[in-house]
């Protein structure tokens, strides 16, 4: 098992500037073999899209196979998603004390798959995209020519860019953005398996295709800060995530339910696994 570890003052300090940093081999890949079957097998179980085929699939399904809330159905996922030295780093790059679990969702690229359109994943939260993280680790090592994520750096501190959400449409209002005030762009490009990219709710985010003749799985965990309040939802999307991910909790209370768990805490640290 990987040892526990914080994220590095160079780590802390691309994040807060860029709006994501990447943290190479934070799995093991023994870790990543011992949990990656399960992941796979449990998004091809549960992603909504999994009997279209690809050629007939819209945008945003062609971009990836996805399937979300994975902990909640099976122990093995359960551990990878509540550990709490991953959510240590996702706490430490927000800078807050302490994070809890808003949702899991594991994002397979298909061979042949799509690229993902730009877009901000906060548009999608009733809580403040700046006390949100989404990591994103490799469960397979991904070779250049797929490469991971390409990121807008910078625009973590701009807030909602009020872009569409993820479609045809967005990639096409934010790729203007992005030419038209030159924004500056940057990847992290190959990853080996285990290794992990963490950004910002409101970072303008993409991805290229997937060339390849193999499955790109990757899974993600998004942390909100503890702490943080449910905002009042603008869009049904909002709506929509509110009582998917918070159930019962109200906009101006604490985005905190049974289905919140608190994942790390400087406080506890030391008492967790």
């Amino acid at each position: 098992m990987a040892a526990d570890r914080g994220a590095t003052p160079d780590e802390i300090r691309c994040f807060r500037e860029r709006g994501h940093a990447c943290v190479r081999g934070l799995a093991t890949d023994e870790e990543v073999a011992a949990f990656a079957p399960a992941i796979c097998d449990a998004a091809d179980r549960l992603a909504w899209n999994r009997d279209i085929p690809l050629e007939r699939q819209r945008t945003y399904d062609r971009a990836f196979h996805q399937a979300i809330g994975l902990c909640w159905h099976d122990e093995v996922i359960r551990r990878f998603v509540f550990a709490a030295r991953f959510a240590r780093v996702a706490a430490e790059l927000l800078g807050v004390d302490g994070v809890r679990l808003y949702h899991d969702q594991a994002l397979v690229k298909r061979a042949g798959g799509g690229p993902t359109p730009w877009h901000q994943d906060a548009y999608y939260w009733p809580v403040d995209g700046g006390a949100a993280i989404t990591m994103w680790m490799a469960l397979v090592d991904i070779p250049a020519e797929v490469g991971s994520m390409v990121f807008a750096d910078g625009t973590n501190q701009r807030g909602d860019l009020r872009g569409p959400a993820i479609s045809d449409d967005s990639e096409d209002h934010f790729a203007d953005l992005v030419a038209g005030e030159a924004l500056p762009t940057s990847t992290h490009g190959a990853m080996a398996m285990g290794d992990a990219t963490f950004h910002a709710g409101w970072t303008l985010h993409s991805a290229g295709p997937n060339p390849s003749d193999r499955d790109r799985p990757a899974m993600t965990v998004i942390y909100v800060a503890d702490g943080a309040t449910v905002t009042e939802p603008e869009r049904d999307e909002q709506r929509f995530d509110l009582a998917l991910y918070l159930p019962g909790a109200v906009p101006g209370g604490p985005a905190a339910t049974d289905r919140n768990p608190l994942l790390w805490s400087a406080a506890l640290r030391g008492q967790r696994p």
